[in-house]
């Protein structure tokens, strides 16, 4: 145990000694506990914690897999609404299934068009999935979005 603090009091020592070396190597262990801290909250954030909805393990992404030989490079396709449409109706495996896409628009009105990011989706996108069900088409703005609502209060 002497052995340990005589090293800790020559460590100290030498630091001292050299204001500049020090100053770096701290710095540098600052940066790099600081970018390891936000990258895992990112991480933690987007992949590891589960999604803020029961049974969240249970939903799935399907998407249309193109032949190779007619679309050289192109992996994937969404689903074209026909095919969704037979999907939903032949389905046995699904509890429940729903189409999303997004898209710029153009929101007109009073005042001037403005162009908007929007995600459209089917009846029960989502909302049959959180508890919630969509008798009629709703736009949520940031400001609506951000104010507090209990699950079984959304305002639709």
């Amino acid at each position: 145990m002497q052995t340990l603090w005589q090293d800790v009091r020559y460590g100290l020592r030498m630091l001292a000694k050299n204001p500049g070396f020090t100053t770096i190597a701290v710095l540098t262990l600052a940066l790099g506990i600081g970018a390891n801290t936000a990258i895992f909250g990112v991480v933690n954030a987007v992949l590891l914690r589960p999604l803020p909805f029961e049974e969240s393990d249970r939903l799935v992404d399907i998407w249309h897999t193109p032949p190779q030989a007619s679309f050289p490079g192109i992996p994937t396709f969404t689903v074209s609404p026909a095919n969704f449409l037979d999907w939903r109706a032949r389905s046995q495996g699904f509890e429940g299934m729903a189409a999303y896409g997004f898209g710029r628009y153009t929101l007109t009105g009073t005042g001037h068009p403005e162009a908007v990011q929007m995600c459209a989706a089917t009846n029960g996108f989502l909302f049959h999935f959180a508890g919630q069900a969509v008798t009629r088409p709703h736009i949520f703005s940031r400001r609506r979005l951000a104010r507090p609502r209990s699950r079984s209060n959304f305002g639709l």
